[in-house]
């Protein structure tokens, strides 16, 4: 069973984030932001006026105390040690902010909107310097780029993905998730089913900055390749029976975390796959080998796959839990040295699940 938080809020968690010291941020519905330590203590609770949910928390990598929140439709800057106020308040986007996302070089954070709209803010001179307007449904998911501090992705409930450079207003590639579907061929074990619309919910970025996942409605996850100012889809795959609302990229490495409204969590190794789809012998900077994985079974709730072949082609999960409530926000990250999965859902508490790996 997961280790619970509990004691910080008394509304469902909407998101969360970690600071490189270990420190965990976590946002929920009615304008409740709480701080908490490794080891699950509430280190401080702020209220935003207004009570707008908090959609999104960021700590700064480089100063792990300042933390950035977007709730209704403007972005707070806090430092966590005394949550009493802000240090500064942006008000930059039209509609509700679901998602923030910070550049490498921090110089920058986008906001993505209910109206569709990314608004880039100049965190050094304080203004908006792009606004980024091509999305015709609400963008639900933004993300930087790691090592390329002028790039991003962003998907939206208008089922399309997009690959951005800021010295250009327009996008540099759009797909349509579900055009894209239509070309495939049809899978005959879902064949005559009603399939849902593959409304975008979440992408996440690979450390390599080449490699990006997205999660849609459908239940697929679909695992795209930048290519220059374009990308291709590498690889496409189900696991989740819903749709798949959070998906997060492991540091330095190809182990994606998914989390649905099925109420499943699961861990992917796309590697191996990525790498039969692309051989080149071009060296990705950074990239680390992943390492196989081993994982301590808890309770019965978490089932583990111990074979590195995929059976027919098709990639399987090496864990799938039992969560057993939609997940809102999903995220891996190292307390007290080692890796564990943080899962805000439909509940008040935060749940902690053990990632062991030798």
């Amino acid at each position: 069973m997961a280790v619970k938080w509990t004691g910080g809020h008394s509304s469902p968690v909407l998101c969360l984030n970690t600071s490189k010291d270990g420190l965990v941020a976590s946002g929920a519905e009615g304008g409740s932001l709480v701080a908490w330590g490794e080891d699950g203590t509430p280190l401080g609770h702020m209220q935003f006026q207004g009570a707008d949910d908090v959609t999104s928390v960021l700590f700064s990598p480089s100063c792990s105390t300042k933390l950035f929140a977007s709730h209704g439709e403007g972005i707070s800057v806090l430092d966590v040690r005394s949550l009493k106020g802000s240090l500064d308040h942006f008000h930059v986007n039209e509609e509700e902010i679901n998602c923030l996302s910070l550049n490498e070089t921090e110089n920058l954070l986008a906001s993505a909107d209910d109206s569709g709209a990314i608004k880039i803010l100049d965190l050094e001179n304080k203004k908006v310097s792009r606004s980024l307007k091509r999305h015709s449904n609400i963008c639900s998911s933004v993300a930087f780029r790691p090592q390329r501090p002028q790039s991003l992705v962003s998907c939206g409930l208008d089922m399309q993905v997009m690959l951005w450079n800021l010295q250009k207003a327009r996008p540099l590639w759009i797909t349509n998730l579900q055009e894209d579907e239509t070309e495939e061929m049809e899978d005959p074990q879902s064949s005559g089913q009603l399939v849902n619309p593959a409304l975008a919910y979440s992408v996440s970025v690979a450390s390599c900055g080449n490699i990006f996942s997205c999660g849609a409605e459908d239940g697929k996850v679909r695992i795209f390749r930048v290519m220059g100012v374009k990308c291709e889809q590498e690889l496409g795959f189900k696991g989740h029976t819903l749709g798949v609302s959070q998906v997060c990229f492991l540091p330095e490495s190809y182990l994606l975390l998914t989390g649905g409204n099925d109420g499943k969590i699961m861990l992917w190794d796309v590697n191996s796959e990525v790498e039969k789809k692309h051989k080149s012998p071009t060296k990705h900077p950074r990239r680390k080998k992943t390492k196989r994985a081993t994982y301590t079974k808890q309770g019965g709730n978490i089932s583990v796959s111990i074979t590195d072949e995929e059976e027919h082609g098709k990639i399987s999960p090496k864990l799938n839990i039992e969560h057993g409530e939609k997940v809102n926000w999903l995220l891996g990250t190292k307390i007290k040295g080692h890796q564990n999965i943080l899962v805000a859902d439909q509940t008040s508490c935060i749940s902690v699940y053990p990632l062991n790996e030798f």
